[in-house]
């Protein structure tokens, strides 16, 4: 007979974006349904910047922070954040083991170099020759690793000391999905005991609001709520991570439980007309038995992007007894840590036994003052990819 699935329980938490840092601040500005929107730095684009950070404090050595950009600086600190706050940072013997599970996107493009290149490319006598000088000479050695996520990993094992063994995924939101997923799988089928997973997004770059623009994806003009949209994201700078542990290790080493995570479910369907609506009905009854009962809540990860904003919608509408809430309206979307993010929000609101507020006019969100013990979190990707993970509260 196969052993039980092990425990599962998120013993630390680090999140950064516009709202701040850290659980408190979080839950203080989502409580008070603060929002914080730069619609001018990049308009006609809109974005949620990321809030000013203190960098010494999770990253001490200046070198250190020059040599990353932003979504690797973000990553790091958030990092830094869920180590000290599950309190294994520093220590050595815990960090020699730990896995790590990071899920990021790409680097950031030079845009001045870009910029520079194409107003004058067509200029040259010899276009070819041009390119390639100017590549040459105007980028620095570590562009190209810049463009590769695990960069990210690297650094948190440069700066906090992470040196177990080390997984990296690239691919938006499903990307997200999959590494918390895996690290939840490891962990549960005792491949593994204490695990740092997240990742990070820096939402104010230009050529990333160009290229979701180009697809149709993007939100212009005057800022709306995510259910009150016609179509378009917000994008967002965002860090997240958890400590993951199993049960029994947690408990040997006197670490509090925040809240235990159940399920981590991944999906992705071609994505023809109802797709969306169906792959989440799909996961949701598979998970029937562990979500029976009263006390149950869903933290949406919903981009604003169509169609799939609506069909998520439509599978919300059909658990009419089930209350919903959205955090894109408040954070932006962040891609590959959307995910972490609101499972680490669904934790915070397990471990306060209070559901947010619903946001103003939106239809699909309704006041909810009873019982909450467990919360399920959807990751639909603006344009694949589909993901469900489930939170219950600490034992």
């Amino acid at each position: 007979m196969a052993d039980a699935p092990r425990e599962v329980w998120i013993t630390g938490i680090g999140i950064v974006s516009c709202l701040g840092e850290g659980p408190d601040a979080h839950w203080q500005a989502l409580t008070e349904q603060r929002i914080n929107v730069d619609g001018e730095r990049f308009k006609p684009y809109l974005v949620h910047p990321i809030a000013p950070l203190d960098l010494d404090k999770q990253i001490p050595k200046k070198g250190d922070q020059r040599q990353m950009e932003a979504w690797q600086r973000i990553g790091t600190y958030a990092a830094g954040l869920a180590l000290a706050d599950a309190g294994v940072k520093g220590n050595a013997e815990l960090l020699a083991r730990m896995d790590m599970i990071v899920a990021a996107g790409g680097g950031e493009r030079d845009v001045a170099v870009d910029a520079t290149i194409l107003s004058n490319r067509g200029k040259a006598g010899n276009p070819g020759a041009y390119l390639n000088e100017r590549l040459m000479s105007d980028l620095r050695p570590t562009l190209f690793l810049a463009q590769l996520s695990n960069l990210l990993a690297g650094n948190i094992s440069i700066v906090h000391g992470v040196i177990g063994s080390s997984r990296t995924f690239m691919g938006e939101e499903s990307a997200g999905v999959d590494a918390v997923r895996i690290a939840h799988a490891r962990i549960a089928s005792g491949q593994s005991e204490l695990a740092l997973v997240g990742g990070s997004h820096n939402g104010e770059r230009e050529d990333l609001l160009l290229l979701y623009d180009a697809g149709g994806h993007m939100l212009r003009g005057d800022f709306k709520p995510v259910w009150q949209r016609s179509g378009g994201m917000v994008l967002g700078s965002l860090g997240a991570f958890l400590v993951l542990e199993e049960r029994s290790h947690a408990q040997a080493r006197g670490a509090k439980t925040l809240g235990r995570l159940s399920a981590v479910l991944s999906e992705r369907s071609s994505r023809p007309a109802g797709a969306v609506t169906a792959a989440l009905g799909r996961m949701w009854q598979s998970l029937a038995p562990r979500i029976a009962g009263t006390g149950n809540a869903i933290i949406s990860g919903v981009t604003g992007a169509e169609p799939a904003t609506a069909e998520e919608r439509a599978f919300l509408q059909s658990l009419p007894s089930v209350p919903v809430r959205a955090t894109g309206s408040y954070l932006g979307h962040g891609f590959e840590p959307q995910l972490t993010m609101n499972i680490a929000l669904a934790t915070l609101a397990l471990g306060r036994e209070k559901l947010l507020p619903p946001a103003a006019a939106s239809g699909i969100e309704q006041a909810y003052e009873g019982p909450l013990d467990r919360i399920a979190v959807t990751a639909v990707g603006h344009w694949r990819g589909e993901g469900l993970a489930v939170v219950e509260k600490a034992a």
